[in-house]
């Protein structure tokens, strides 16, 4: 019997690329073990490497030739938000479509199955640990030009309001920016309490590395749900200092789901893979989502799996429980060094 091909679709050049890797190799863990349960639908499972290339224009092309082209037969899409409705069109319910990573909420087009916690989950109980814990009134906003970053500190703005701080300021530049110059002169003149940057990917290692340059990192404290293992990873040690994130993941946490995940992917991948990241990992429970609904289903058909959405389990998770509908825990981390200690942990 013919193979079910599931594309994996992720950016392999630019700010985003830093996490194929992650991204890739828990896929992988994950086909692997759909394949050791039989497979799906009694079809062995193939894993499709698609790169969606720099931009909405490349990404929306590559998901279209990938499904004209009989390639692969569905798609999990580990990228920026940007490209999420271009795939969508160009694939326009031919094929089921995942998307996997964190995103700013308002996704209302029925061909997109999202995965990822939205930025009014993370941020929430981020921003209210920050004002009771370490007393922050005042924060600067500044991101990548795109509308993850404006949507997701747009929402930051009214919490910050809500529980009675300020925003000192805001900042946004295009992607790949020459340097950071203007937005560090800017947050030293308005001296935040915190400061939340959402740049893409490889952009917040260069911005985390440019403010502890400035020497702005041993007085003012960093959040963002943007960051996670991969991105702290890409600065020196010591720029990782007073840095604060949250997430719905993190290879730390201490779940009997994390640990056994965490067990699998080593034996998979040995030693020293690349680093199962909250967006990298995003892509493993997208794969099985993915096989969730359709195992659900008992069909490949789109519309048939959106009706499975919400009401069914996945019962390959590498976070907290199995759920059904809903979305799981919410962690709160500090980077010491290179790696992240859990603070708190919220529903």
């Amino acid at each position: 019997m013919k193979s079910l091909r599931v594309g994996l679709l992720i950016v392999q050049e630019g700010p985003a690329a830093i996490w194929a890797p992650s991204a890739q190799s828990c896929a992988e863990l994950a086909v692997q073990e759909l394949n050791a349960q039989g497979g799906l639908l009694g079809r062995h499972v193939q894993l499709k490497i698609i790169d969606a290339g720099p931009n909405w224009r490349s990404a929306a092309q590559a998901a279209r030739d990938a499904v004209e082209e009989a390639t692969v037969d569905a798609i999990v899409g580990m990228l920026p938000s940007f490209m999420r409705s271009a795939v969508a069109y160009a694939i326009d319910a031919r094929a089921p479509f995942i998307y996997t990573p964190q995103y700013e909420g308002y996704e209302g087009d029925q061909r997109i199955v999202t995965t990822g916690e939205t930025s009014s989950e993370l941020l929430g109980p981020a921003l209210r640990w920050l004002t009771d814990e370490k007393q922050a009134q005042k924060f600067f906003l500044c991101g990548s030009d795109y509308i993850w970053p404006r949507a997701t500190c747009a929402v930051a703005k009214k919490q910050i309001q809500d529980m009675g701080g300020r925003t000192l300021g805001e900042m946004f530049l295009p992607l790949d920016p020459p340097d950071f110059a203007e937005v560090i002169d800017r947050i030293r003149q308005a001296k935040p309490d915190v400061v939340v940057p959402y740049f893409l990917g490889a952009d917040l290692v260069r911005f985390n590395r440019a403010f502890a340059e400035a020497g702005l990192h041993r007085s003012t404290l960093r959040y963002s749900s943007g960051i996670d293992e991969t991105i702290i990873y890409g600065a020196d040690e010591d720029a990782n200092e007073n840095l604060y994130a949250s997430s719905g993941y993190y290879s730390a946490a201490r779940t009997p789901n994390n640990q056994a995940f965490l067990e699998r992917y080593h034996t998979l991948h040995g030693d020293s893979p690349p680093p199962a990241s909250a967006f990298g990992q995003s892509s493993y429970e997208g794969v099985h989502c993915l096989a969730a609904l359709v195992e659900a289903a008992g069909t490949l058909t789109p519309a048939r799996l959106r009706e499975k959405v919400g009401r069914t389990a996945m019962p390959r998770t590498a976070r907290g429980g199995n759920v059904v509908g809903g979305r799981q825990s919410i962690y709160i981390a500090q980077a010491t060094g290179y790696e992240f200690g859990i603070l708190a942990q919220t529903r």
